[in-house]
C-alpha cells in the first residue's frame, strides 16, 4: 500500500476525529459545572435526579450511550434516522457523558475548598455569587486541571468509539484500509497519529497547569 495515500486517508479521519474532540469539550466542560452544583443542591430532589444522571452515566458504557442517543429519537419520535446526523448524535452522547464525569471532578474540587474561606467573604461583605466566581471558581480550577486532563486524554482515544455508529474517523478509516489490503499500517500509523494528538494535548494541558500555579 501506498504511503501517502493512505496518510491522506487517516489525516481525513482525523479531522473527524479532532471536530468529535473539540465540539464535545465546548459542551462537556461547562455543563459540568450546573451538573456539579445541582449535584450538591440542598434540595433533596434537585441533587437525587443528578445523582441519578451520574450514576447512569458512569455505570453504562459509552458505546451503548452512543447508540442510544443515535436511536432515540427513531424509537421515541419516530424521526427517520437519515434526518439525524451519526456525527450529532457522537457528540452528543460523548459531551452528556463526560459532563457527568467532568462534574464529579468539579464537585471534589469545590469541595476541597476549605471552609474558613466562605466565612471571610461573608464577613468581607461578598455575596454568594461573588465569593464562588471570585474566591473559590479560580481556586477549584487550579485544583482540578490535572483530573481534568487525565480525560482529556481519555477522550482523545474515546473518539475510535465513534465507529459504533459508522461514523468515519481515524479508527474506522485505519481499520478499513487494514482489511482491504491486509497490512498493519494503516493501523500504525493511526497508532502514531494518536499519540501525538495525545502529547499535544497533554502539553498543553501542562502549560495550563502552570499557568494557574500561582494560586498554590
Amino acid at each position: 500500500m501506498e504511503l501517502w495515500p493512505m496518510i491522506k486517508d487517516l489525516l481525513g479521519g482525523l479531522a473527524v476525529s479532532l471536530e468529535i474532540f473539540v465540539f464535545t469539550l465546548a459542551i462537556a466542560l461547562p455543563i459540568g459545572f450546573p451538573i456539579a452544583l445541582g449535584r450538591m443542591s440542598r434540595n433533596p430532589l434537585v441533587s437525587v435526579l443528578f445523582r441519578v444522571y451520574i450514576s447512569i452515566v458512569r455505570g453504562t458504557p459509552l458505546m451503548l450511550q452512543i447508540i442510544f442517543v443515535y436511536f432515540a429519537p427513531y424509537i421515541l419520535f419516530g424521526m427517520p434516522l437519515s434526518r439525524y446526523p451519526r456525527l450529532l448524535a457522537t457528540v452528543l452522547a460523548f459531551g452528556l457523558n463526560y459532563g457527568a464525569y467532568f462534574a464529579e471532578i468539579y464537585r471534589g474540587g469545590i469541595l476541597s475548598i476549605d471552609r474558613g474561606q466562605y466565612e471571610a467573604a461573608k464577613a468581607l461583605g461578598l455575596g454568594c455569587g461573588a465569593t464562588f466566581f471570585r474566591i473559590i471558581l479560580p481556586q477549584t480550577i487550579k485544583r482540578v486541571i490535572p483530573a481534568v486532563g487525565n480525560e482529556v486524554i481519555t477522550l482523545v482515544k474515546d473518539t475510535s468509539l465513534a465507529f459504533t455508529i459508522a461514523v468515519t474517523e481515524m479508527f474506522t478509516i485505519a481499520r478499513q484500509l487494514s482489511s482491504a489490503h491486509t497490512t498493519m499500517s494503516p493501523l500504525i500509523a493511526a497508532a502514531v497519529f494518536y499519540y501525538i494528538f495525545n502529547y499535544l494535548v497533554a502539553s498543553g494541558m501542562e502549560r495550563l497547569e502552570k499557568r494557574y500555579s500561582y494560586y498554590s
